[in-house]
């Protein structure tokens, strides 16, 4: 039986400073649940006989059956899904010199949890296991994040931390999306490399803008015609990425 004073818990899961305080976030429905499971530790199961009926195996760990009416009340969803869980979120400390041979994302103060969770499930598709950010952007185990990342957070490591001085000290090579850069196309992409995202709105900061070695662009087409401002900033990762990802493939 989940006690009044649980159920706040996991509702209060959806604020910031309570996820930090715990060292918690909230994961909802079967097959991001599922996905995570048995990647990251897990606090608390809670689900519908229906769901729990299914499991074949399952972690040790705090297991609760709720009825429908207890499921919509703690979820966060508009549709809850069966199944909701309260899973720690990853201590990791990263030093500059421990990607030296990875395509890294760093992503420059990214605001929408919904860009961000796509980004990440991004990275997982294309191989990317570290994802460095600056402070100021969105918490990764925001709940729209978790859901917009469809269980890449299980798999792909973010960290938080002082971007100019992280970009300071790597030794990668470090590219960067802006209108004013060289045809993606057209440059030689190496193996391993630092690649960085800006903002929706303002793109890469001037701070960070000066520690960048390689400007690119991503052309419209055709050249010359009227097109769209810009593009949204997990639709051009994801580009970005699959050009680094297409060039490491043909090279081989």
């Amino acid at each position: 039986m989940l006690s009044k004073a649980t159920q706040k818990w996991i509702r209060s899961l959806e604020l910031k400073k309570v996820r930090q305080a715990s060292g918690c976030f909230l994961a909802e429905g079967h097959k991001l649940v599922g996905d995570l499971l048995f990647k990251l530790p897990c606090r608390l199961l809670a689900g519908t006989d229906a769901w729990f009926d299914r499991q074949t195996n399952l972690p040790e760990t705090e297991c609760h059956r709720i009825d429908e009416s207890l499921l919509q009340r703690l979820s966060l969803l508009r549709n809850p899904q069966e199944v909701l869980a309260v899973f720690e979120i990853p201590k990791d400390t990263l030093q500059p010199d421990a990607l030296t041979n990875q395509l890294t994302l760093a992503l420059d103060g990214i605001q929408d949890p919904g860009n961000l969770g796509t980004i990440i499930r991004i990275a997982d598709w294309f191989g990317i296991e570290h994802i460095v950010c600056s402070n100021d952007t969105v918490d990764a185990f925001n709940p729209k994040t978790v859901q917009a990342s469809m269980g890449a957070i299980g798999r792909v490591r973010l960290s938080y931390l002082d971007l100019p001085a992280f970009l300071t000290n790597t030794p990668l090579p470090i590219f960067g999306t802006f209108l004013d850069g060289s045809n993606l196309y057209d440059q030689a992409l190496p193996q391993a490399a630092l690649v960085v995202m800006g903002n929706e709105g303002n793109g890469i900061s001037p701070e960070i803008e000066r520690l960048v070695q390689h400007k690119i662009l991503i052309p419209d087409y055709p050249m010359g015609t009227t097109t769209a401002e810009s593009l949204n900033v997990s639709v051009a990762t994801a580009i970005v990425c699959a050009e680094f990802r297409r060039r490491l493939t043909t090279s081989v």
